[in-house]
């Protein structure tokens, strides 16, 4: 297991476990009671890290190296059952936006979301999660599709921002997120956005229009990284602490000034501790909210989304 810099002291509770773990095995004397001493002390330093994380540790903890990804999501929510979709029909194919149907138990989705890669090959395969404009376009052609077949639209967010390269804006980067804001607003079918790890800039907000908007508790939202918010105020990397909290970025903040609509528990130590606990809690949050959009009509329903996103903000006359 990989480990962040503020979980050193679970690491070397975790290193003792592990020694006397292989000591017992090669001398075949009982530690377990011991073993049994040092579980529950890592147990305890963990809810008491936790339990106080600053928001960039938040931060940090979205960007772990071994928290699930998108297509670990749709995997476990269709047990691996579903019919990946291809191409915006326009430019290519951009592999670092998925999105396809599938089915949660009996209710069928049209899933959609930015995919890092877990490796370095597959991170430079997928852009490190970053869409070109082809990549939102494929997104609303999915959109599209899934509103023509009346299904459910569940999108995944993470992302360090959409792709800035010079290809990108020629091809049109900022219309096609606009565009993808605009047409979220209309779509008559139910939608649920969840954050499950980086929350970036219109990278984010280009598949981040939705019913229902959610967060994990340890990933962050905001118009910028912290570290790209630190180089434009303090022409370097060295505030980025100071700029995490400034953002007011975590999913408490964000709840608390009304920009989602709910915050899903993570395990004790993040989401990439224990997986399927998260993928279950996600997937039951998924359900609940379906069940309940589901029984607006679909005017209303688009009524309220627009309305809750025109209410956000200060509008001074």
């Amino acid at each position: 297991m990989n480990y962040l810099d503020f979980e050193e002291p679970i690491k070397e509770l975790h290193l003792q476990i592990e020694k006397l773990r292989e000591s017992q095995k090669k001398a075949g004397v009982d530690v377990s009671a011991a073993i049994a001493d040092l579980e529950k002390a890592a147990k305890a330093k963990t809810e008491e890290i936790y339990s106080k994380l600053d928001p960039w540790q938040r931060v940090q903890v979205s960007r772990h190296p071994d928290r699930p990804y998108t297509l670990q999501y749709i995997e476990y929510l269709t047990n691996n059952n579903w019919i990946e979709l291809h191409g915006d029909r326009t430019v290519k194919d951009d592999k670092a936006m998925i999105g396809g149907f599938g089915f949660i138990d009996d209710v069928g989705v049209m899933f959609i979301g930015q995919q890092k890669g877990t490796t370095t090959k597959l991170r430079q395969y997928r852009n490190f999660g970053m869409a070109n404009p082809e990549g939102y376009r494929k997104a609303l052609r999915l959109m599209k599709l899934a509103e023509k077949f009346n299904r459910p639209i569940v999108t995944f967010i993470d992302t360090p921002g959409a792709y800035p390269g010079l290809e990108a804006e020629e091809r049109g980067q900022g219309e096609a997120i606009a565009r993808n804001l605009y047409e979220m607003m209309k779509l008559q079918v139910p939608v649920i956005c969840i954050i499950i790890g980086e929350g970036a800039s219109g990278g984010a907000l280009g598949i981040g229009i939705g019913d229902r908007v959610l967060m994990l508790e340890n990933t962050w939202y905001s118009v910028i990284s912290p570290e790209s918010c630190s180089s434009i105020l303090w022409r370097s990397w060295d505030q980025k602490i100071t700029a995490a909290k400034a953002l007011k970025l975590t999913a408490e903040d964000m709840h608390n000034n009304r920009l989602i609509d709910g915050i899903i528990r993570e395990p004790l130590g993040g989401a990439h501790t224990d997986p399927t606990a998260t993928f279950e809690n996600v997937k039951q949050v998924i359900l609940n909210e379906l069940a309940t959009l589901s029984k607006l009509n679909p005017k209303d329903r688009s009524e309220k989304r627009i309305d809750k996103f025109c209410s956000m903000g200060v509008v001074v006359q």
